[in-house]
């Protein structure tokens, strides 16, 4: 027999078994459709993650007070996870790491929450003190209006978009007026508008919030950031610091150590592996309702060999051959996942699109289902059709004439 023979026979002995075929039919749909959908979510995932990072500045190196062994395998910000002790960090830890070869830029940062005054209105907002000499060549924060701070700079602020416009009931403009613990200070520029938390925030020349905040203290950090000459040196810059730093703060043993050292790098590949590793567990918990659909197709050909014995003993009677037998049922269960692949791509194209829809637009731009995945998870199901049609088109082509003639 011809290819189109056993096409044309594989598609009467579907079309003839409707009900049985179509709920075999809707497990491959199913199964087929939470695998795209989760696994195209998934993608949108790690693609929005990947966008993030793009922006982030990986040269960075956050030196943070207090220190615990679980602080430094955890992602996130710099002091996560607790710290052991509550030291302090000083003017005479960035004298010693600035002869260190990979250092670009290092300066301290000192933060705290503070009055706003503005237009009569008192809130309560987060103000970090920076070293206005380097901070404009460390940050990747960029002003929608205005400028950043200048050297020269002291009682003056750049302010992020939310508290220009949001926060108060009069919006703030730049060389406006606002009042922090009962000292004016200048408004000269507003961050463009981001998703993280410096919508909210406040920057100053550090001389400035040192005397703002309270018991903030002169040459006494919450954080040292440094930024290496380049994101290949950030690793064994990150040791030598570590190294550094246990000699000028006379510390022997790794236990003793009184702070941490968080590099945005390794923050930033933690947090890839997270994302992949997520995806991963989803798509093996919706691997398994393929596994359910195999079965199905499985059980409906065990079911259509039993029901077609006489025509198979006919079939043989009058000239078919073992492989014609197998070669039927085999394409049978094929366009069975062929059938339940291309309905299941449907489904895991509107699934992905509307829980992408669901976690807001940055989501929404993830893109929709890649083609391949769409051709992967087609080639998929019929491939599954194929191995569970396996074992029972071979028996229905091992069956003798005169036996299946017989059957009742």
């Amino acid at each position: 027999m011809r290819n189109s023979t056993y096409l044309k026979m594989g598609l009467n002995m579907l079309l003839h078994s409707k009900l049985r075929s179509w709920l075999t039919i809707i497990g491959i749909v199913i199964g087929v459709g939470s695998v795209i959908g989760i696994v195209s979510l998934g993608n949108a995932m790690e693609a929005n993650v990947q966008s993030k990072l793009a922006e982030m500045d990986l040269t960075k190196i956050i030196i943070s007070p207090g220190y615990t062994k679980a602080s430094s395998n955890i992602p996130g910000p710099p002091g996560m996870g607790g710290s052991s002790t509550d030291t302090e960090l000083t003017d005479d830890d960035i004298k010693a790491l600035q002869g260190l070869d990979g250092i670009q830029y290092i300066s301290g940062e000192i933060s705290g929450r503070e009055s706003v005054i503005y237009a009569a209105q008192n809130v309560t907002l987060s103000i970090t003190g920076v070293d206005p000499q380097v901070w404009k060549y460390m940050t990747s924060l960029k002003t929608q209006s205005g400028r950043l701070l200048e050297p020269a700079d002291k009682y003056v602020a750049v302010i992020g978009s939310g508290v220009a416009s949001g926060v108060y009931d009069q919006d703030i403009g730049v060389n406006q007026v606002i009042t922090i613990n009962g000292k004016t200070v200048r408004v000269v520029g507003i961050l463009e508008e981001e998703g993280g938390g410096g919508d909210q925030s406040i920057y100053m020349p550090i001389d400035g919030a040192v005397e703002l905040i309270d018991d903030a203290e002169k040459d006494v950090y919450d954080s040292i950031t440094v930024k290496a000459k380049s994101e290949d040196l950030v690793d064994e810059l990150t040791e030598d610091i570590e190294k550094k730093l246990m000699v000028s703060r006379h510390i022997i043993q790794e236990d003793d150590k009184d702070f941490s050292v968080t590099a945005s790098k390794s923050m930033a590949e933690s947090v890839t592996k997270m994302t992949g590793s997520m995806t991963l567990f989803l798509g093996a918990i919706a691997a398994v309702s393929l596994l359910v659909g195999a079965v199905g197709i499985a059980n409906t050909m065990f079911t259509s060999v039993l029901e077609k014995t006489k025509e198979i003993g006919t079939m043989k009677a009058i000239g078919a051959k073992n492989r014609d037998i197998l070669m039927i049922f085999l394409f049978n269960s094929a366009m069975v996942g062929l059938v339940g692949g291309i309905l299941g791509v449907i489904l895991g194209t509107f699934v992905s699109s509307g829980l992408q829809a669901m976690m807001g637009s940055d989501m929404a731009d993830g893109g929709g289902v890649r083609f391949t995945l769409m051709l992967e998870g087609l080639a998929l199901a019929v491939l599954i059709g194929v191995i569970s049609g396996v074992v029972p088109a071979f028996r229905a082509s091992k069956l003798k004439p005169v036996d299946a003639l017989r059957y009742e």
